[in-house]
């Protein structure tokens, strides 16, 4: 017999996958258990439906650095730990982003349900650019904006294919690793904020 806790993750794992590639509208309970290898009955067993399943998505592979609080003693300080936590959360669950994405986008009645996660990511760093400007090291005009277009930066600090066809060759070339794209994604909203990198 299989252990429960494995049983769960395999789900999750399968339905994460199938999520991000079909939407959650697009996939079945029969295509998660076929992804996973399990029972079909399990789904119901353990998460009692597929709405469950994704909720508990976001419960499980919720990203560690936000565990830890933000003293804001230091906000250019917390906010470089801030980026560089989610763009390496973003490299390591993309599929995580891309169901919020699409979730979202679509305005879809699971999208309020999980408001609870996006807020626990964007809760903070609303916090921290607060703290930043009352400090005097961030400028901005506008919270709400500076706040959108911080998001928007990190959800796409990703390099997808889909956008090559824009770029010559050379520029196709550069590197895709993790340092490279955070140093890329720091200069970017510090340089936004006026703030030294």
């Amino acid at each position: 017999m299989q252990d429960s806790k494995d049983v769960k993750l395999k789900i999750l794992d399968g339905a994460k996958v199938l999520f991000a590639q079909k939407g959650f509208e697009g996939t079945t309970v029969r295509q998660i258990c076929d992804q996973a290898g399990v029972a079909l009955a399990l789904v119901s067993y353990h998460f009692g439906g597929k709405e469950n399943v994704l909720l508990a998505l976001y419960d499980t592979f919720a990203p560690q650095f936000l565990q830890e609080p933000f003293v804001l003693s230091d906000p250019e300080q917390d906010l470089r730990r801030f980026i560089t936590e989610f763009v390496r959360f973003r490299r390591e669950e993309p599929e995580l982003i891309n169901i919020l994405q699409q979730e979202i986008m679509m305005q879809s009645p699971r999208a309020e349900k999980l408001q609870k996660c996006v807020f626990a990511l964007w809760m903070p760093l609303r916090e921290i650019l607060i703290s930043g400007k009352e400090q005097g090291q961030f400028e901005y005009e506008s919270l709400r904006h500076t706040l959108n277009f911080i998001v928007g930066t990190l959800i796409f600090s990703r390099v997808h294919s889909f956008f090559d066809p824009v770029f010559v060759q050379d520029d196709i070339k550069d590197k895709d690793e993790l340092e490279e794209v955070v140093e890329h994604t720091l200069r970017f909203i510090f340089k936004g904020l006026q703030a030294a990198h």
